[in-house]
């Protein structure tokens, strides 16, 4: 790797934004969440596969082409287990989604079209140790070797903080790991776009805010923000001198400067989403089935230059088209996550008036599996047989080198499972794989006089599959490396005094409504804790039959009771956590936990998922 780079040439590929263009857009008019009301069901139902045409054009038409992707979270390796496939399509792997990009925009050259790649953030956080043990550099080289142009940050490229942040963009070693593969960090090449993380001492976007290409001599703009939200879901101690302001508001007022500049055709690259839901029970990849989300109003509030709108954050699949403050309509996709699919975005701009005349989008599976003649994908072992046809030499080059450095640690047998232990909820919101990792953590800190354990269900990252074989383990062994991808963040396990009465406060503050609770969220309940709730009861009442080993809380005892410390210091909106009195910290972090758990006797099978009961 080459050492840290000069920003110069940045600079000089940027807009410029000089201190007077700064200070001008702190007094431009904000185009906010205006007028229009929230989206009705006649707004997004029935919508099909993108394809937006604007005003005809004036002038000379310039084609390009967008390739977009999501929430890669370090995906590097291809995805195993239940989250294997897209649709029943084996996909996914860095050195695979490599060969789909330059597939692609072999087909857009071949078309005339000059091609941008861009991603809507988290390409790093909670990530498999492959990437984790290097804080996420791999993942950074990566994303630079598949030729990611430029990406908005995420709620999760905030996990180990600001000035984590910052370093791995500009490069240089870990303050505290160096550089641990020898040959130094240079940061990241593409550019990370952060126009709504604003500094509490300058006042000023941490990164910057608008990048623009020049497509055919037309310039395209580009404005990048997380979700408002992102201090409720990341740790506290990394983000206390930034701000995260209204996506509608950033993306409008440097929309705005952008215009002034006299750039009329914009994306916004925004880690925030919606989903499609049933019917069909299976929606395609490329479909807007009874779409909802965040991103719905935020489309709503745009102004409507903002003609793409390349979303994250839900994990989800969907190609839309959604009104923007115009009335007109703007496309709006999403690639799911782990780098398993890639929306193709065809464009076309008029020449003289520098306006989108036309945007198409579909989602593309990145395939890594081989076909039968039948049209069955060929397994061994219960896993999904790689293509070595659709593997890229560079990318696989770099990420082997990875591979060889963790797979003493990664390989290593740390346990086993009876059969697969999946993180997918139930309609009670409770998960196998969230109960085991509570129960995990519940055993790790009974010598501090553990009764109870909570887990947030956003930390259980992946399922351990039985069948699975990273490192050339038995069926039903699990590596470290296994155990790390469903527990990535190296958070400590941290056990706090609770009373009964604010055991069920810390309860209810799950459903929105309660003490600021803006998103639903079941916390996973350690063995021997049962309780119902009915989301149609009033705030502050929907949690009924609260009971430890059958007996009923009491609201005056006590109960010691562990979380992470994300969770502890109020993270996912649960405030009522940080009340708890006589904090200890247990060694190591959650992953040692759920390792300890693991190793511990027999073979652990999944959770029951049934200690939770859903009234309604």
């Amino acid at each position: 790797m080459s050492q840290p780079r000069s920003r110069g040439r940045a600079v000089l590929r940027h807009l410029a934004v000089p201190a007077l263009a700064l200070a001008v857009v702190a007094g431009l008019p904000v185009a906010g969440r205006s007028t229009p009301q929230p989206a009705t069901a006649d707004d997004t139902a029935g919508l099909v596969p993108v394809a937006v045409s604007y005003a005809k054009p004036i002038g000379h038409e310039v084609k390009g082409q967008f390739l977009s992707y999501n929430d890669f979270h370090g995906a590097i390796d291809p995805p195993a287990g239940s989250g294997a496939t897209v649709n029943g399509t084996p996909a996914g792997g860095v050195e695979y989604l490599a060969t789909w990009l330059k597939k692609l925009r072999a087909e857009g050259k071949a078309e005339g079209r000059v091609t941008t790649t861009v991603g809507a953030g988290d390409l790093i956080g909670g990530t498999p140790l492959v990437s984790a043990a290097f804080h996420d550099e791999p993942t950074i080289e990566l994303m630079d070797e598949i030729g990611l142009d430029v990406s908005s940050v995420g709620n999760h490229e905030f996990d180990e903080g600001v000035d984590e942040l910052l370093r791995i963009n500009r490069g240089g070693c870990h303050p505290v790991d160096g550089c641990q593969d020898g040959d130094g960090f240079a940061g990241a090449r593409f550019t990370y776009l952060a126009a709504n993380t604003i500094s509490k001492k300058t006042k000023l976007p941490i990164l910057p805010p608008i990048d623009v290409r020049f497509v055919g001599g037309v310039p395209v703009g580009f404005v990048g923000v997380t979700l408002e939200g992102t201090p409720g879901i990341v740790n506290p101690a990394g983000i206390k001198d930034v701000t995260f302001t209204d996506e509608v508001e950033t993306a409008n007022r440097w929309g705005g400067l952008l215009k002034l500049f006299g750039v009329k055709a914009m994306v916004l690259l925004v880690h925030e989403g919606g989903a499609q839901a049933a019917p069909p029970s299976l929606p395609g990849i490329s479909d807007c089935a009874n779409f909802s989300g965040p991103v719905v109003d935020i489309v709503r509030g745009l102004r409507p230059e903002f003609g793409l709108v390349v979303s994250g954050h839900t994990h989800r699949f969907y190609s839309c088209s959604l009104p923007n403050s115009s009335g007109a309509h703007s496309v709006v996709t999403s690639a799911g996550s782990n780098g398993q699919l890639v929306t193709d975005i065809d464009y076309s701009l008029d020449r003289r008036t520098g306006r989108f005349t036309g945007i198409t989008a579909k989602n593309v599976i990145v395939e890594n599996g081989v076909r039968n003649a039948d049209g069955t994908w060929q397994q061994s072992g219960g896993v999904f047989v790689k293509n070595p046809a659709l593997v890229d030499p560079g990318a696989k080059a770099l990420a082997d080198k990875y591979r060889k450095a963790v797979a003493p640690i990664a390989n290593r047998v740390v346990g086993r499972i009876s059969a697969d232990i999946v993180r997918d909820a139930l309609p009670n919101g409770e998960s196998p794989m969230g109960d085991v990792i509570a129960d995990a953590q519940l055993a790790y800190t009974r010598g501090d006089g553990a009764q109870i354990a909570l887990m947030n269900p956003g930390g259980v990252r992946s399922s351990l599959a039985y069948g699975t074989s990273a490192g050339g383990e038995a069926p039903g062994e699990v590596t470290y490396g296994e155990a790390f991808t469903v527990q990535p963040f190296n958070n400590l396990v941290v056990t706090q005094t609770f009373t009964g009465a604010q055991l069920t406060s810390v309860l209810e503050q799950q459903f929105v409504g309660f003490k600021g609770q803006t998103s639903q969220r079941i916390l996973q309940p350690s063995a021997g804790l049962t309780y119902s709730y009915d989301t149609t009861a009033p705030a502050g009442s929907r949690v009924s039959a609260l009971a430890l080993h059958g007996t009923p809380i009491d609201p005056a005892a006590s109960y010691r009771v562990t979380t992470n410390d994300f969770l502890a210091n109020g993270g996912d909106g649960f405030t009522e956590l940080r009340a708890g009195t006589g904090r200890t910290t247990a060694p190591g972090f959650d992953v040692d936990a759920l390792v300890a758990y693991l190793a511990a006797g027999e073979p652990v099978g999944p959770g029951p998922a049934d200690r939770i009961t859903r009234l309604g």
